[in-house]
């Protein structure tokens, strides 16, 4: 009875990971497309379809303008099909040379280049105002973290006793960015794994200046998934969290969306060099994994988790690749300096290795979900 028990409990658990997967993945995919539609249509092109998933149609609808709204069946992601489309890549169909004046004015393909930059760009933008939006609404509602950048205890042999911090010391400053709340100094310091801080302390009223390296520590999450992060061995109490006004709220929501940019810049440039490790990737798996964990917690951890994920998928969809929307955008500007598209063959070479690319990054990631999934059973 305990092995049926135990079965039924994991295909359970599950259950309710995958439903909060899909959950988070449309709201995400679904503002992505949003944006390439709301622009597309600003500029005057005709939008066939408007997909969330891919593959065979579950049911859709067609609206006044001629759009096809659908939900596909393999629902890892979306697209939005312009007239002047082969494909959900946007690859331009056969005949566009012999289109008519009517069909050449809505068409993608024949818009001029700062229209088509613009729809290409305006889906990563959505996704970085749909977090800014997730956070002001998470701060005027539910509250920010904060927590006053007072030293309550200096733990023994951590970076903070080795550079001279003392209990009672308030960090004010961090590589010349000023510090309001401990939640800032914890976002910092995590990130920086190779690098020493300058830091300005207020000790009795006197600014005193301290340089630290922080440590390197590693914590495995939920997911099973080892992280290495910087830790300066500081503790603080009276953890509160302070509701703002609305403006206020999207002040702190653009700030908040601008360190979780940078941060993640900084994590892909570690993995790049070689200081961070590539183990905590995580794919479809793990992502559905900490969704699940999220929903446990409680609603405002999702919506954190989704402004997160949120600014991922905007910063992943930015890069240089071919087939994603960073690389139509790098086709965009060498055709803006040649004063001429590239040539299909040009094009279609530089897809195949994108679509290479992101089958490579998936296999690794679907990996790393994998061996973590078995050695957290194990």
């Amino acid at each position: 009875m305990e092995i049926v028990s135990s079965f039924w409990d994991s295909v359970g658990s599950l259950g309710f990971n995958v439903f909060w997967f899909l959950v988070v993945l449309t709201v995400l995919v679904f503002f992505h497309e949003l944006g390439h539609y709301g622009i597309a249509r600003w500029c005057g092109v005709r939008v066939e379809v408007f997909s969330i998933g891919f593959g065979k149609e579950i049911f859709g609808w067609d609206d006044s303008h001629g759009t096809r709204w659908k939900i596909s069946w393999v629902p890892l992601g979306g697209y939005v099909k312009f007239f002047g489309d082969a494909n959900a890549a946007s690859a331009g169909a056969e005949g566009l040379d012999t289109m008519s004046d009517e069909e050449k004015a809505v068409s993608f393909h024949h818009k001029p280049l700062r229209h088509r930059a613009a729809v290409v760009a305006a889906g990563p933008i959505a996704n970085f105002v749909l977090a800014m939006v997730l956070l002001a609404g998470l701060f005027a509602f539910v509250g920010q973290p904060f927590t006053p950048p007072v030293a309550d205890e200096i733990q023994p042999g951590s970076a903070a006793e080795a550079a001279g911090f003392q209990v009672g010391d308030r960090i004010v400053e961090i590589d010349g960015r000023t510090i309001e709340r401990f939640e800032t100094i914890r976002q910092i310091v995590a990130t920086n794994l190779d690098t020493p801080l300058s830091v300005v302390i207020d000790r009795g009223g006197a600014p005193v200046t301290l340089n630290v390296q922080p440590k390197i520590v590693e914590f495995t999450d939920n997911s099973g998934a080892v992280h290495k992060i910087g830790q300066l061995g500081i503790r603080v109490r009276n953890l509160e969290y302070i509701q703002h006004d609305v403006i206020s709220a999207v002040w702190y929501a653009v700030e908040e969306t601008g360190y979780l940019t940078v941060a993640t810049l900084q994590h892909v440039g570690q993995m790049i060099s070689g200081v961070r490790s590539a183990d905590g990737l995580s794919g479809p798996i793990g992502i559905a994994q900490m969704s699940g964990q999220a929903a446990r917690v409680g609603l405002d951890t999702v919506i954190r988790f989704m402004a997160l994920l949120s600014v991922s998928l905007g910063l992943i969809n930015l890069f240089p690749i071919p087939i994603l929307d960073g690389g139509h955008l790098l086709y965009y500007l060498v055709e803006a300096i040649r004063g001429k598209p590239l040539g299909e063959r040009q094009q279609e070479f530089g897809f195949r290795v994108g679509l290479a690319l992101m089958i490579l990054l998936i296999g690794f990631v679907t990996f790393n979900d994998v061996v973590r999934l078995f050695t957290s059973n194990s």
